[in-house]
């Protein structure tokens, strides 16, 4: 069985040996033993307390193989981006310049250097060990954190972002980031992403404040902007499934695309639904679905099927009670690993 739960600092040594082997373009991933140990710390931090509105705070994530007792994933939710250090991306917007004695019109592509202070919450850092994706385990980890959203909403904005990984080579070369950063940074990209985990004062520094015009990047850049990394595909799709959408935002550092989506509106979130444990079987009928404690600290969600019982209590089974360290009577939340076919065409 494959469990998500919230990350603590025993899991260190595993969790750092795991990401440790995550390729370029992963930058929240990209840090120090010592800086992960930080995160963990905050991310615990996090957990217990009972915030007053979103500020920041890390929410880490890891996924256990529990047969073999190791960490084989992981993924976090920051409730906040911006804040004392600002959350920077390029804003691409069209503009029409116009020739009457040439009869000449031309739609140009403008990146515009956005900065913000108080942004929304974003999703993130996930990372699945090569051995145990397909599946569907990818789908699992990164939408448990919906979940974990959808019981206590309060902890997070009301819009939701993720940045996907831009394309970047196995060298670590990113043709975007050659065409621009490379030119006022002086540094390679592998190096750049480093520094972003450290502080991000040198972008402030450093990065080009006017307008760039996209058609005076090499042809190379310009097919880059908006993409993402072959490997990140599946994981764009997914989000664009829940509802994630492309609003003209990139990455400043490799061009990927940044996705949005308003809380209530991601599908897992909207679809979620919370019920009573009534009775732990052996086994009970249905599809397996994304299956949730109500736990903060203790946060747990697997795979599991979910039997209706009286409304609104429901039947698991015994080894999805055991996952979640729930018992009768304990509330769980619940939700369909894909939209049903109705919504989808409701969405139509």
């Amino acid at each position: 069985m494959l469990v998500i739960r919230t990350a603590t600092i025993g899991d260190l040594d595993s969790l750092y040996d795991l990401i440790a082997a995550s390729t370029y373009g992963l930058t929240t991933l990209k840090i120090s033993k010592d800086q992960l140990h930080e995160r963990l710390e905050e991310s615990e931090f996090a957990f217990r307390r009972k915030p007053k509105r979103p500020s920041g705070q890390p929410y880490v994530f890891v996924m256990e193989d529990q047969a073999h007792g190791r960490l084989v994933g992981t993924c976090a939710i920051y409730s906040k981006v911006g804040g004392y250090e600002p959350f920077y991306s390029y804003r691409i917007e069209k503009t029409i310049h116009s020739s009457e004695s040439l009869g000449v019109t031309k739609e140009v592509s403008v990146l515009h250097l956005v900065k913000e202070h108080d942004g929304p919450t974003e999703i993130g850092s996930l990372y699945l060990h090569p051995d145990y994706r397909g599946a569907g385990n990818g789908r699992l980890l990164s939408l448990s954190r919906f979940l974990f959203i959808a019981a206590f909403p309060d902890r997070f904005g009301e819009e939701v972002i993720a940045e996907m990984r831009g394309v970047v080579d196995e060298t670590g070369e990113s043709p975007f980031w050659e065409a621009i950063g490379r030119h006022f940074f002086d540094v390679e990209f592998p190096k750049a992403e480093t520094m972003t985990t450290v502080s991000k004062n040198f972008i402030a520094d450093l990065m080009p404040k006017h307008p760039l015009y996209v058609t005076l990047l090499p042809e190379a850049a310009q097919q880059t902007i908006g993409k993402v990394h072959p490997q990140t595909e599946p994981a764009l799709a997914l989000l664009e499934q829940e509802g994630f959408e492309r609003r003209g935002m990139i990455d400043i550092f490799d061009g990927g695309p940044v996705v949005h989506c308003d809380r209530k509106r991601i599908r897992a979130v909207r679809e979620s639904e919370s019920a009573t444990i009534g009775a732990i079987e052996e086994s009970v009928p249905g599809e397996s679905r994304l299956v949730a404690n109500s736990k903060e600290a203790g946060f747990r969600c697997c795979l599991g099927a979910v039997s209706p019982l009286t409304e609104p209590n429901v039947a698991i089974d015994r080894v999805t009670a055991l996952s979640l360290g729930v018992k009768v009577g304990d509330a769980l939340r619940h939700a369909a690993l894909k939209a049903s076919r109705e919504t989808s065409r409701g969405k139509d």
